[in-house]
């Protein structure tokens, strides 16, 4: 089972899933006036624009974002209007950036297109329906319990391919095998352990339940809808797109990602993916043993920020991408991931950079009556 949470998630948790469930009951409520002809007023009620760029200050924003030492970009959103833009290292808009494991959150929306769609039941599904011909060699009672919804809460209970395990997994000549092959050291749905392996295996999972390769699925029902293509992306000796790390897109891309997620997976009209998976993916299924005030979702973190509980995208060296419901903005920043002494101290600075000279300096009074 999962461990008890501390009693800060026990007041923090309750708080945001309210706020959720009634910010998406006022996107529905605006929906049907717009379907009436009726005018509307903004999603977040008192979140003006114009107070929030005075409290945030673009300019001050960008200056202090360039003492940052391995920064790339940072751009911010409000309602879907960019209000921050700028680029740092000589980097370009149409410059595509490595996502590393923030890839893992749209991962974790393919699996759940794929849903939508039919290719697969449900996250309840066992994964021994998408490899019939495959049985754990140590312990195959554990791998008939093993389903879908394990995978993106990381929980699976296989040993981690993370961390100091990464290297010669990578190097593996087969690197779903190699995944599905490590030994279980906790029960499928207990522990939280993060694992690269466990979102390889759902792009494996993908790949067979569609019949197409992730990444033609990936711009099928993801990227074409939202008027991109995908750029470079990384594959496995099989072929399986490398799920979880090394996808490329643009960080104006990557705030259009964050926006699919703060619209209740609505983009230009179109639903992308459900909102129920969204809700889904910002419930907090697992804690994370990486820190106090860490929890995760489907392939979504959670962290506590400036007194909110903040759904974000996480990849290495610091490309990130969070979700700010209660202010109806999206944040976006990437930076250098090559490794150095100064990329943890990078990430240490840029974590709260963001916690409190952005989200800390927002006007509490436009936090909407929801």
């Amino acid at each position: 089972m999962i461990e008890p949470m501390t009693d800060l998630r026990s007041s923090v948790r309750p708080r945001l899933q309210w706020r959720m469930k009634a910010a998406y009951l006022a996107r529905v409520l605006c929906s049907v006036l717009l379907v009436a002809g009726l005018s509307t007023p903004s999603l977040a009620q008192t979140a003006d624009r114009g107070r929030i760029i005075e409290a945030l200050d673009p300019e001050r924003l960008v200056q202090q974002a360039s003492a940052l030492p391995r920064i790339h970009s940072l751009l911010i959103s409000h309602q879907g209007e960019r209000i921050v833009e700028r680029y740092y290292a000589g980097k370009t808009a149409s410059q595509p950036a490595n996502m590393k494991s923030a890839s893992k959150s749209v991962i974790s929306a393919l699996v759940g297109i794929a849903i939508d769609n039919g290719y697969i039941n449900s996250v309840d599904e066992p994964v021994t329906t998408f490899f019939p011909g495959f049985t754990h060699p140590q312990s195959p009672e554990r791998w008939q319990q093993l389903t879908v919804r394990d995978l993106l809460t990381m929980q699976a209970g296989l040993q981690s391919t993370s961390g100091r395990n990464y290297g010669r997994w990578v190097v593996s000549d087969n690197w779903v095998e190699a995944a599905l092959s490590r030994p279980f050291i906790a029960e499928p749905g207990s522990d939280m352990i993060y694992s690269t392996g466990s979102t390889h295996i759902l792009s494996a999972i993908l790949t067979r339940a569609t019949g197409m390769s992730t990444r033609e699925f990936a711009q099928q029902y993801l990227a074409s809808p939202m008027g991109f293509r995908m750029a470079y992306w990384s594959q496995d000796p099989q072929g399986i797109y490398f799920g979880g790390n090394d996808m490329e897109i643009t960080p104006r891309q990557m705030l259009a990602f964050g926006e699919l997620y703060l619209n209740n997976g609505r983009y230009n009209n179109a639903q992308i993916v459900s909102a129920d998976w969204v809700q889904d993916s910002y419930q907090s299924h697992a804690t994370s043993p990486r820190g106090q005030g860490r929890f995760y979702g489907y392939g979504w973190w959670l962290r506590e920020m400036a007194g909110m509980l903040v759904p974000l995208a996480w990849g290495y060296g610091g490309q990130l991408i969070f979700v700010v419901e209660e202010y109806d903005l999206v944040i976006v920043a990437t930076s250098d991931s090559t490794p150095g002494n100064d990329r943890s101290g990078h990430l240490r600075q840029l974590y709260a950079f963001i916690e409190n000279n952005i989200l800390a300096a927002l006007p509490k009074a436009s936090i909407s009556a929801l």
